[in-house]
């Protein structure tokens, strides 16, 4: 006689370890938003190696729990197929073509397509590390309420990072506030940069402001998500970033225009007065009126400093005042950018490479010389040419086909964290016309999560450790 107990005993304890391990990753995970949050949006080299060490150890987790509970699938692929391709290609930008000889002895160099090997291929495992977070956030948030934690967690995260700016702001007086590298009027948050601290404010302000206008959340937590944004919004205000404020105003006018996509129930009212708010002209002057209101609002809580900022903008462009600078305005960096693809035209710099191949381009004083393009697109047109350039547009296609899937998507919930995460991402898309915010691992690690919300297959409405 078998013994049937016998036999799935061994089975059944097999997935609840399993299961267990899964939360762990997805602990983890979160847990690695929270961190790289905090050493200055990790920015130091010695921080990114221990952020790709510990994406590795969770892949090793991943293998473990995939061999306990017989699959190790995961969704999205056509999404993290180009992204190892890019990695592939930046591995190829690193081999040694050839080597010469002075006075009859043979010499090794390097004559590689990367300006900076050995920079490309740290570009190479900080992807490959971002690429695993990405199957890893297919895999382990696939239900509404692990997906539902990734976001207050995103915006909890920003809400902290904004009180932290508003505080540094209006009580720093010396270095080091609670970091040591943070000086006073130096960034903003806890980031050295302001731009990077924006980037971090407008994912969020994107991932709640899509939450209360696409029903992605119950109606008894949209006072808490519009509590947040509060600090969110003053905190990317005050921070005086124009890429900021510029992405988020961008990212206000597609939220407007965009909102019965998640809410379809808006277009179909045939008759009466709630058939107002889904005609396109209503949308189109409602959106004139949220910028006017929204900008008036910005005006007033930045104050002189900021219209001072906005207000220089004209000098980033104009030909008198760049002739007496240093080459750093925005306009003149593009411009080398520009040439340096010109002459690179195929597979470009080398990805990673740019800070020192631009420096025989740059024909300024040479007091500042860009360490980035300060545009993101026009770095992977210099970085990778046109081989870079269509495999980011691979990239971008593959997202903006299931995007547009899941905004059709019959899962209320579905519609409406897609909704949300895609205006995060346009407000990301935006403000890397100008700035290189996507370069500091949390925000990187951000978008990772976004998109995964964004473009997953379906959703399930039970815990589970498969997607």
């Amino acid at each position: 006689m078998i013994d049937v107990g016998s036999e799935t005993k061994p089975e059944g304890a097999r997935l609840r370890i399993a299961r267990l391990l899964s939360l762990a990753i997805f602990g983890s995970l979160l847990s690695l938003i929270v961190l790289t949050a905090i050493p200055y949006g990790t920015a130091d080299a010695w921080w990114r190696a221990v952020f790709v060490s510990l994406v590795f150890l969770l892949a090793i987790g991943w293998v473990a729990e995939g061999w306990l509970s017989g699959s190790w699938r995961t969704g999205g692929r056509d999404l993290l197929l180009p992204l190892v391709v890019l990695a592939g290609f930046s591995l190829l930008q690193t081999i040694s073509l050839g080597s010469g000889s002075a006075g009859g002895v043979s010499l090794p160099f390097w004559n590689a397509i990367s300006a900076d090997p050995y920079q490309t291929r740290f570009f190479v495992l900080e992807l490959m590390a971002l690429v695993v977070a990405l199957a890893l956030f297919f895999r382990y948030a696939a239900t509404e309420t692990r997906i539902k934690t990734v976001i207050y967690v995103i915006i909890a995260v920003a809400v902290v990072s904004a009180l932290f700016g508003i505080l540094r702001q209006t009580t720093q007086h010396q270095i080091g506030f609670g970091l040591p590298l943070i000086q006073p009027s130096q960034g903003y948050g806890q980031f050295i940069n302001k731009n990077h601290f924006a980037f971090l404010m407008e994912m969020a302000f994107g991932l709640a402001l899509g939450l209360i206008l696409g029903g992605g959340i119950a109606r008894e937590r949209v006072l808490i998500i519009v509590a947040a944004l509060l600090p969110i919004w003053v905190g990317l205000v005050l921070s005086n970033s124009r890429g900021g404020i510029l992405a988020m105003l961008a990212q206000l006018v597609i939220a407007v225009l965009l909102v019965t996509a998640a809410r379809p129930e808006l277009g179909r009212v045939d008759s009466g007065w709630m058939k107002i708010p889904g005609s396109l002209p209503v949308r189109i002057a409602l959106v004139i009126v949220l910028v006017i209101g929204m900008s008036i609002g910005i005006l007033w809580v930045g104050g002189d400093r900021l219209a001072s900022n906005i207000g220089s903008v004209r000098n980033e462009f104009d030909a008198s005042v760049a002739a007496s600078r240093d080459g750093s305005s925005r306009k003149e960096v593009w411009l080398t950018t520009l040439r340096m693809f010109r002459d690179h035209p195929i597979a470009g710099i080398g990805m990673g490479g740019y800070w020192i191949a631009i420096t025989a381009y740059h024909d300024a004083s040479g007091v500042l010389t860009p360490q980035e393009a300060h545009n993101e697109y026009l770095e992977l047109l210099s970085s990778g040419g046109l081989i870079g350039l269509a495999i980011g547009a691979w990239f971008a296609s593959a997202m903006f086909k299931r995007v547009h899937r899941n905004l059709r998507s019959t899962n209320k919930f579905q519609r409406g964290v897609t909704f949300a995460a895609t205006l995060a991402i346009a407000g990301v898309a935006v403000h890397s016309l100008f700035d290189f915010g996507l370069h500091m691992i949390v925000n990187a690690l951000i978008f990772v999560a976004l998109i995964a919300i964004a473009t997953r297959e379906e959703i399930s409405g039970r815990e589970t450790w498969e997607s």
